[in-house]
């Protein structure tokens, strides 16, 4: 299993400590409308001004500015809200790099935090320009990275700073490494993964990564009507991907000759157009008349989804059950975060969507682990290298 170094791992006493956080958070006119992300990185945070003699440089991204410097992009009310729940002020910087941010960091004195504006104001940040990644390194002496969020991305702030400062991981990444890299390298059986979603294209890489690990596979919300299409069933104008018909039929013939069990909706809530002033009507078949929309799972199904996540030893989620943002068809998904935070097993729910879901039912504290990266958390389930964490090793 992999294992990343952390800011416990190093001594830390007297430096500049140079941190990637992800801070990517809404903000509506100035105001920042769900702080989750800040208020996950204050662990690694409090950890590194703990130590005697430390002063703290952050970074992040917010929005995609696309290498220009966007006013409503700025990181400002980030800082601020940074010095609420740290209780210090929390310096502001006019730019990531350059003259003045090099001289705010040579005057940062032990225990002060200064924040970096918006990387992404410059292009070299996702291009990952050598020498920009090195104008940031130079502004610490040990780098932290905890934005898992976009682990994923090769970036300057993210993997090339690596080339040029040692680096380790911060509490997040080391949550995110433990629970997902447990799941992938010897889960204890049986194993649930609850995917769900709009489409097969977007999940298909990570039900194949799975097969070999999971012992039961519960495949809803808009992807399970192209798996009941393949298999013979009238789906009515529900959402399918034609393209992806002999990929779900493969998939279902390899989870059988390996013994896998997969469940899809037996029954479900449809409604006549896809829109949220939509009725919600009950069919109590798996087929579904022509002139309806599948929309959730019905409450048969859901029997079957109780059964197998309550009694699972390892559970993960990705992707709501049904089109949980309109209330009509939000009861599938609800259903299935009460069962997931019911399961006396290791729940992990990873991937934007279900994350939200669990956030929007007040369920996340009863969670073993909600993942703070969508994209990440997907490409981790894939099998696939983290470049922030890789290059961490």
């Amino acid at each position: 299993m992999m294992t990343v170094k952390t800011v416990k791992d190093i001594q830390l006493a007297n430096k500049k400590v140079l941190m990637r956080a992800d801070f990517n958070v809404p903000i509506k006119e100035g105001r920042i409308t769900d702080d989750t992300r800040i208020v996950a990185a204050l662990p690694t945070i409090k950890y590194i001004l703990k130590q005697a003699g430390t002063s703290l440089i952050l970074m992040s991204h917010l929005g995609r500015p696309k290498g220009v410097a966007v006013p409503a992009l700025s990181l400002k009310p980030v800082a601020q809200r940074l010095s609420e729940l740290l209780q210090i002020k929390v310096l502001m910087a006019p730019d990531c790099i350059g003259d003045e941010v090099e001289e705010m960091t040579e005057n940062l004195k032990p225990g002060q935090v200064l924040l970096l504006e918006n990387v992404r104001f410059h292009a070299e940040e996702t291009k990952n320009e050598p020498e920009f990644a090195k104008k940031l390194a130079a502004l610490g002496e040990i780098y932290v990275n905890d934005a898992f969020g976009t682990a994923h991305r090769a970036h300057a702030s993210t993997e090339g700073v690596t080339r040029f400062i040692d680096g380790v991981a911060g509490f997040l990444i080391e949550k995110e490494v433990k629970f997902f890299g447990n799941l992938l390298a010897n889960p204890e059986k049986p194993f649930v993964a609850i995917i769900g979603g709009a489409k097969v294209s977007t999940k298909i890489a990570v039900l194949e990564s799975l097969l070999s690990k999971a012992s039961t596979f519960i495949i809803a919300g808009g992807m399970a009507y192209t798996f009941l299409k393949a298999l013979g069933h009238t789906i009515g104008k529900s959402l399918f991907e034609e393209e992806f018909l002999e990929t779900a039929k493969d998939f279902l013939n390899k989870a059988k000759s390996q013994g896998v069990e997969v469940i899809l909706p037996i029954d479900h809530m449809v409604g006549d157009e896809f829109s949220e002033s939509a009725k919600a009507e009950y069919i109590e078949a798996i087929d579904i008349p022509g002139d309806k929309i599948g929309m959730d799972v019905g409450p048969k199904t859901l029997e079957l989804y109780k059964e197998k996540i309550t009694r699972a030893k390892n559970v993960i989620w990705n992707g709501p059950m049904g089109v949980f943002e309109f209330d009509a068809f939000a009861t599938g998904t609800l259903e299935v975060a009460k069962f997931v935070s019911q399961c006396q097993g290791t729940t992990v729910v990873g991937g934007g969507d279900s994350v939200a879901a669990v956030n929007k039912f007040g369920l996340a504290d009863k969670i073993d682990h909600v993942s703070t990266g969508g994209g990440a958390s997907l490409e981790f389930l894939e099998g696939k290298s983290l470049p922030g964490i890789v290059a961490l090793a």
